[in-house]
């Protein structure tokens, strides 16, 4: 049989605070679901893929639903790992910034298990309602170029292409600092975080030159989301 779950939405008095860091940025990934500016890293589980076989077996005739069951109980520790790390980073930080890679188009391809592993959208959200609750600032940012572009000079020096993508170390060749990858992103989504809203609404941005002179030239920039301070009283029941 499968698990019974009941919610009770009860209003409580939530008591706002301020962080003891000022901001972070969030590079959502394959090889860990998240990387921050900071270098603290969540690591991907793979609890789907261990039970992969059993899922797929065709249970007995008049036997539960065991496919389903096993299904369910996957998502329960990356849930557990990912309402650790989001809470670690509410406590932590003021306000952060997440890229916008989406898992809509990539579980069409070849890297779906790997996509639905790494579950980006149950991590933003825990960010999301948890920023209302603790009154931080959080934000989604394009992140078009960010693991290309050196967040030391803004030059477009990184891996690109398929091939790039095994590239997790690499050093720009225009001002010689050498990067980790997705740090490096998670520094670039928290620099675009904090470009003027005059610089983000610009819809006719030219797209990198080898070597940008300026923040405009790394890429379309598209307004960012920002999710408002919710004071107040909220729903609890959450981590």
């Amino acid at each position: 049989m499968g698990d019974w779950w009941l919610s009770l939405p009860i209003a409580v008095q939530v008591e706002e605070s301020v962080a003891p860091l000022e901001k972070v940025g969030i590079d959502l990934g394959l090889k860990e679901v998240a990387v921050t500016s900071d270098d603290a890293r969540c690591e991907k589980g793979r609890f789907y893929r261990g039970i992969e076989q059993k899922i797929c077996a065709s249970p007995a005739p008049g036997a539960p639903q065991t496919g389903e069951i096993l299904t369910s109980k996957s998502g329960e520790p990356t849930q557990d790992a990912l309402h650790k790390f989001s809470r670690q980073l509410i406590d932590q930080y003021q306000k952060i910034a997440v890229g916008d890679v989406s898992s809509t188009q990539l579980v069409k391809t070849r890297m779906a298990k790997s996509v639905l592993d790494a579950a980006w959208c149950m991590l933003k959200g825990f960010l999301q309602y948890k920023s209302q609750q603790a009154g931080r600032s959080f934000q989604i940012v394009n992140e078009r170029n960010t693991s290309r572009t050196c967040s030391h000079c803004d030059a477009l020096t990184g891996p690109q292409g398929v091939n790039g993508l095994r590239v997790r170390r690499w050093t720009c060749t225009t001002c010689g600092v050498s990067h980790d990858r997705e740090v490096n992103a998670a520094r670039n989504i928290l620099r675009r975080a904090e470009w003027p809203a005059s610089v983000r609404e610009r819809a006719s941005v030219l797209v990198g030159s080898a070597e940008p002179s300026t923040p405009l030239a790394k890429g379309v920039i598209e307004p960012v989301s920002t999710v408002a301070r919710a004071p107040g009283a909220v729903q609890s029941g959450f981590r």
